[in-house]
């Protein structure tokens, strides 16, 4: 059983950065695939960013891509999400999953992906 608490979160003004921690603890840190979700009230949990294993590959999705980058420390257990020219819009709770399925290199995208999550850190963007 992986357990998995998340970290950095808060309020900042658009335009600002904010980086969000992952520490897992209970399983092989360096095995999983791990990613970030968010989730607004109301709405399906969407897809933020995911590193595998080896933390060369990673995927994001468009809304993201260019202002988020995950990263991953094997030897600390941790995978970072820093989130740069942060929008209104990026205003939601925050989580970290992983995972061991593989569906190919850099395929991590779906929440199908993972076994385990995290209680969500909220983030909020002031305009």
């Amino acid at each position: 059983q992986v357990q998995l608490v998340e970290s950095g979160g808060g309020l900042v003004q658009a335009g600002g950065s904010l980086r969000l921690s992952c520490t897992a603890s209970g399983g092989t840190f360096s095995t999983y695939t791990m990613g970030w979700f968010r989730q607004a009230p109301g709405k399906e949990r969407e897809f933020v960013a995911c590193i595998q294993w080896s933390a060369v590959y990673t995927n994001y999705p468009d809304a993201v891509k260019g202002r988020f980058t995950i990263s991953r420390d094997n030897a600390k257990n941790t995978v970072a999400l820093q989130m740069n020219s942060l929008k209104p819009e990026d205003t939601t709770v925050y989580y970290c999953a992983a995972g061991r399925a593989f569906r190919g290199v850099g395929i991590c995208n779906t929440e199908l992906d993972y076994a385990y999550w995290g209680q969500g850190t909220q983030v909020t963007v002031s305009s």
